[in-house]
């Protein structure tokens, strides 16, 4: 049987008085995309920073790639990535930051197309030779994945890899990282976003105040999310409350006063489990009430993160802006001064 590419058990790191890391366990196989999320600081950099061998944990045991981690700084030959965004120089190019990266690592007899191929597969050819000073936050990350990649690690780590990025750009860095995947490597990102995490993930870890509260296949998290709240567009809109209102286990969100999202008349929102939104959908065709419009205000993945995490969705409120990794609370952010250290 193939050893996991991570296999962490009961890992523990405090600064100071603060506990940013307790008792976690984490299993990534080898060929797998596995997401780690949280609220901000809830551990994820300072987790991200053990495996990339930035820090050391004070209890527990990891063992990446088949080998065990010891109490000092460093991780086996095959490991990739970065937190709080790449490590790149901004007077230098593109390409000149790729090729000075395989310089410092000893590679610097590997052919330029292989920088070329690692600018092609994250869409930078066209700005290879642009200094990275003028890049935005996006085109910095694919930069730093492009870099992490012509190592050709075995594990690839990556803090926020799709932040900043436009649609066409987390497309791009999507295929990467399923080829990365299928090809055999084992890949552990952080993210803000459920999409990214239903996009690419095989399995996912929710950390809250250091601590695992979720870990398993996002199959099985989206079915522990529970009652969701839908919003309903309808050709009959008070025929549709009040057939929602005879409905069992369904019940009506009212608008809440304090929002700024202005009233559809066409549309109500209700909460409730998926049968009984589907009792609702038979009943108001068989009442010739047309259903234009269906769907949960919060994604499922996001509603179970919400409530594993004690922050239970809000039916009428906008759905949030992708968090600044930048932003991080105090426990992540003492990673930098153990580095400095």
């Amino acid at each position: 049987m193939t050893s996991p590419a991570v296999r962490a058990r009961g890992l523990t790191k405090c600064f100071g008085e603060v506990i940013a890391l307790s008792g976690v366990d984490l299993d990534v196989p080898a060929g797998q995309v596995h997401g780690l999320v949280g609220p901000n600081g809830a551990g994820k950099t300072t987790l991200l920073g053990l495996l990339l061998g930035l820090a050391v944990a004070d209890e527990g045991s990891l063992q990446i790639l088949g080998e065990p981690v010891g109490r000092v700084l460093g991780v086996p030959d095959g490991v990739a990535g970065f937190v709080d965004g790449p490590g790149l120089y901004p007077g230098l190019t593109a390409r000149q930051n790729l090729a000075a990266l395989l310089s410092l690592r000893g590679d610097g007899g590997r052919r330029a197309g292989d920088v070329d191929e690692a600018l092609h597969e994250v869409g930078l050819t066209d700005v290879a030779d642009d200094r990275l000073r003028g890049f935005s936050l996006g085109m910095r990350q694919r930069l730093g994945l492009a870099a992490a990649l012509l190592t050709e690690p075995r594990l690839l780590v990556l803090d926020e890899p799709a932040n900043g990025l436009d649609p066409a750009g987390k497309r791009q860095v999507h295929r990467v990282l399923t080829t990365v995947a299928a090809n055999g490597t084992a890949v552990v990102l952080s993210s803000h976003r459920m999409d990214d995490l239903a996009a690419l993930c095989h399995e996912v870890t929710i950390l809250n105040l250091g601590r695992v509260v979720f870990s398993g296949p996002t199959g099985k998290l989206a079915t522990e999310s529970g009652d969701l709240a839908y919003r309903v567009v309808t050709s009959d809109p008070e025929a549709a409350r009040a057939v929602a209102g005879e409905t069992a286990g369904l019940r009506l969100a009212e608008p809440d006063p304090r929002s700024a999202a202005r009233p559809e008349p066409d549309a109500m929102v209700v909460r409730g489990a998926v049968p009984a939104v589907d009792d609702l959908v038979f009943r108001l065709v068989g009442a010739g009430v047309a259903v234009r419009e269906l769907g949960p205000v919060v994604p499922p993945l996001e509603a179970a993160f919400l409530a594993l995490t004690g922050d239970e969705p809000d039916a009428e409120a906008e759905p949030d802006a992708p968090a600044d990794n930048a932003a991080d609370a105090q426990p992540d952010r003492r990673l930098d001064e153990e580095i400095a250290r």
